[in-house]
């Protein structure tokens, strides 16, 4: 069987025993015996309030070769209680599809938008994302807040390995747990969605091999596409700045994004970047 089809039915099945680990029998109104050896709900429990036989759910979570219709997903995903990024997940995963990019990044050329948006922003920090979150473009302002992305080695130029593996973070960063939590799921959502990618593969592999807190934290399998809430940093030159992230895209490469970091209005971040930038 194709490589990238059994890795895709892993992950699926690995994704399902996650999520119905967080629900309980009583959350619909199933019987909660004393002495239960399974934390969350059975398989056999899932089947049920799915509708479909305990045999062919207990395949699909070994991976097994099956195929499910879009009816079956959309049941499955209201039972698990699946939030809109963890529903797309599982539709991504349980389809034989996977999407395809450019076997080379390529930087922004210097008279795209996405260079006329990083130059244009002036004090507002700003990166644009690769596919595989590599930072390959900024602006003065994000080399001022986040670190002097010229000097960064390429690996250090990916979001998820910077967030875990580089020092500044974990100084720089008010809440680097949570900020850290957000990168990996980021990272896996883009890693499932290119899961014949030996790229994001063997990046992985070295953060397991290499980060505590990213192995203890990959097997929860959270997923998401975008950055939640606002983000503290400790800056050594102006103080505490609190900045909001917004991901854009550009028609012409959906697969990329800009990320803008604008201030939090009611306190001093605005003044603090302009003091910083001068």
């Amino acid at each position: 069987m194709d490589e990238r089809l059994v890795r895709r039915r892993l992950e699926l099945a690995d994704f399902l025993k996650t999520r119905r680990a967080r629900l309980s029998p009583e959350q619909f109104g199933l019987p909660a015996f004393p002495r239960r050896r399974v934390h969350g709900l059975r398989r056999e429990e899932v089947a049920l309030l799915v509708g479909v036989g305990v045999s062919w759910y207990t395949w699909l979570e070994q991976g097994r070769d099956i195929h499910v219709s879009d009816q079956f997903l959309e049941r499955l995903a209201q039972v698990l209680q699946l939030a809109k990024e963890e529903r797309c997940h599982l539709f991504a995963l349980a389809r034989e599809t996977t999407q395809v990019g450019a076997t080379e990044e390529e930087m922004p050329p210097a008279n795209s938008a996405y260079r006329a948006v990083l130059d244009g922003l002036s004090t507002y920090p700003a990166q644009v994302l690769d596919r595989r979150l590599n930072v390959v473009a900024w602006n003065e302002s994000a080399r001022r807040v986040f670190g002097d992305f010229p000097s960064f080695s390429e690996r250090e130029r990916n979001t998820t390995w910077f967030a875990f593996m580089h020092p500044s973070p974990r100084k720089l960063l008010v809440h680097w747990e949570r900020t850290a939590r957000q990168s990996m799921a980021l990272l896996r959502a883009r890693s499932d969605q290119h899961i014949d990618e030996e790229w994001f593969q063997s990046l992985i592999a070295d953060l397991l091999r290499a980060s505590p807190e990213f192995r203890a934290w990959w097997p929860e399998h959270e997923v998401s596409w975008t950055c939640q809430g606002l983000g503290e940093l400790k800056h050594p030159r102006v103080g505490h700045l609190t900045l909001q992230p917004t991901f854009l895209c550009e028609p012409s490469r959906p697969d990329w994004q800009i990320v803008i970091h604008t201030p939090f209005a009611q306190d001093e971040t605005e003044a603090r970047l302009a003091a910083l930038m001068r």
